[in-house]
């Protein structure tokens, strides 16, 4: 099997050659397929801002904020924590790491119940292959220690699936997978 480093290359060189107009007509399949998911009104739904060639979640955190969500963006701290904050319609958005924006320091810090997470690559298994720097794996482990179970979906273009990936001990499954193809459960039935 191949290392995370040489997938998660492979697979991003792949989705940087998608033309950006074919990545807005799969994000807004993406908002499309997104509507199976059910949650009760006021869950806590962290999603986030598109960098380089991810998926743009900006029409699918519309639809979900008129289901009735309440969204959060993450932020990042340091070089080892991200902690989510209120999005809230028309707040302004300021620079919060590696290329991202989100909420300013002002905005209420929320532990969402369910986390929308980028990533590089996915299995059919429900692996998820990030960028490297292992933030979301940490957030996760802090919520967990905190008694949250947050949703896990994964975030990406269906492209950018493969066969098996490496997971290690530390790695957490992902529960669901939204793609322009549909919304996928790995753990549930929808």
């Amino acid at each position: 099997m191949d290392s995370k480093a040489s997938i998660r290359s492979a697979i991003l060189a792949r989705r940087d050659a998608l033309a950006p107009d074919k990545r807005i007509e799969m994000s807004l399949a993406m908002a499309e397929a997104a509507e199976q998911l059910q949650f009760e009104p006021g869950t806590v739904i962290a999603g986030y801002l598109p960098i380089r060639s991810e998926p743009d979640l900006r029409p699918l955190l519309a639809r979900l904020r008129e289901r009735g969500a309440r969204l959060c963006l993450p932020v990042i701290l340091d070089r080892e924590t991200i902690v989510f904050r209120d999005f809230v319609r028309g707040a302004d958005l300021v620079n919060t790491g590696f290329g991202t924006s989100g909420p300013g320091a002002d905005a209420e810090v929320l532990d969402p119940d369910v986390l929308m997470m980028p990533l590089s690559s996915f299995d059919g298994d429900g692996n998820r292959l990030g960028y490297g720097a292992g933030h979301y794996d940490r957030a996760i482990a802090r919520l967990r220690s905190k008694d949250k179970s947050p949703l896990l979906i994964g975030t990406a273009f269906s492209i950018q699936e493969v066969d098996g990936l490496p997971a290690e001990a530390h790695d957490v499954p992902l529960d669901m997978i939204v793609t322009e193809q549909g919304l996928r459960s790995f753990s549930q039935p929808l």
